[in-house]
């Protein structure tokens, strides 16, 4: 699509730095600059005021991810890109078959009810919940990855969604302030909320997570 649009070398594309190497990865292929933004907290999708700040007089085009199933504010973004003159792409990661996505939502909002000492996802703008991400807040106690090693050990699946942001990456190393990507790198946790999930199987997990809710900061 970039090239097709004619960006290539020369021209910068603002791309999200939380997750998604490839996306990179295109934008270099096409010829051109990855230039990162920073996300909101709360989409965890690129912030339309750190887009702005981004944009330079060889700036192309932005590409945005839609994330864990809730989606960018395009209104903003696209408004951004007619400021500007700029290209604007979307990307989504998965989509959750239609059939699915009530379910999902249930499974979600039963954990919404029950965890504590985690923040739980704000499941607005129609989230689909393709992952359900939590925050794991750190402040000397124990931290996102010591939380996810316990409730493994209680067996309930989880994983880190993005391990290492792509600006640290050292390909597309960047000396680049991103402070809202680089806490949601420390801090998220995906827990499971699959349509095939039983009862049984979301009270494990809230009793898993509940287990360690007292040692660690209260959400907020």
């Amino acid at each position: 699509m970039l090239r097709a649009a004619g960006v290539g070398v020369g021209d910068e594309v603002v791309v999200p730095a939380f997750g998604n190497v490839e996306v990179a990865e295109a934008v270099t292929l096409a010829g051109a600059l990855p230039v990162f933004a920073d996300i909101d907290p709360v989409t965890y999708c690129l912030d339309a005021s750190a887009v702005e700040a981004a944009v330079t007089s060889r700036t192309a085009a932005v590409v945005v991810v839609h994330r864990f199933g809730r989606r960018a504010d395009l209104g903003q973004l696209h408004g951004t890109g007619r400021r500007h003159g700029l290209l604007v792409l979307e990307r989504i990661e998965s989509e959750v078959p239609y059939d699915e996505i009530a379910q999902r939502r249930q499974r979600a909002a039963y954990l919404d009810a029950r965890l504590r000492g985690v923040r739980t996802p704000d499941g607005g703008d129609g989230h689909t919940f393709q992952q359900y991400v939590v925050r794991v807040p750190g402040n000397g106690r124990p931290d996102r990855d010591a939380f996810a090693r316990a409730v493994r050990a209680r067996g309930v699946e989880c994983r880190v969604p993005v391990k290492t942001p792509v600006h640290r990456m050292p390909e597309f190393r960047r000396c680049v302030s991103l402070p809202e990507t680089e806490r949601a790198a420390d801090e998220t946790l995906a827990l499971p909320v699959d349509a095939s999930l039983t009862k049984r199987d979301m009270q494990r997990i809230a009793s898993a997570c509940n287990a360690l809710g007292g040692l660690l900061q209260p959400a907020f």
